[in-house]
C-alpha cells in the first residue's frame, strides 16, 4: 500500500487572487524594484515592498515596520516571474504571517484579467 503525503497548504490561482484582491479580501504585495515598478506599473492596490526591504518592512519588531501588515490577512505575493516571490513568501511565513501565496510574476496577473495602476 502507498501513502501520499498531502499538500500542507492549498494554492490560491491567480484568478482567484483577481477577485479576491478585488474585494478587498486579500492583501497583494509587489516584491519587484522600483525601476520595474516605474516602468510597467503594478497590480491595482498592490503594496509595493521590494524583497530587499522584505524583511525589515514585515518585521513587527522592526521601526521600518509597514502599519498596513498590522492586521494582515491572506496574502499574495508576485514579482516579475515568480523566483523572487517565493523567496518573499518564505519570509513572510517565517514572520508568522499565514496564509501566504505565491502568485507567480506580473504578467499571469494580466493574463488572469487583473488590473495595472501607475504611480
Amino acid at each position: 500500500m502507498f501513502f501520499f503525503k498531502k499538500p500542507s497548504r492549498v494554492g490560491l490561482s491567480v484568478a482567484d487572487a483577481v477577485q479576491q484582491a478585488a474585494n478587498g479580501g486579500l492583501l497583494l504585495i509587489d516584491v519587484r524594484e522600483h525601476g520595474e515598478v516605474q516602468s510597467t506599473g503594478k497590480a491595482k492596490g498592490a503594496l509595493h515592498i521590494p524583497l530587499m526591504r522584505l524583511r525589515d518592512m514585515a518585521d513587527r519588531r522592526h521601526p521600518d515596520f509597514h502599519p498596513l501588515l498590522t492586521d494582515a490577512g491572506p496574502i499574495a505575493v508576485y514579482c516579475a516571474s515568480g523566483g523572487r516571490s517565493a523567496h518573499a513568501e518564505s519570509i513572510l511565513r517565517g514572520l508568522g504571517f499565514d496564509p501566504v501565496h505565491n502568485i507567480g510574476g506580473l504578467g499571469h496577473w494580466v493574463q488572469a484579467g487583473g488590473a495595472l495602476e501607475r504611480g
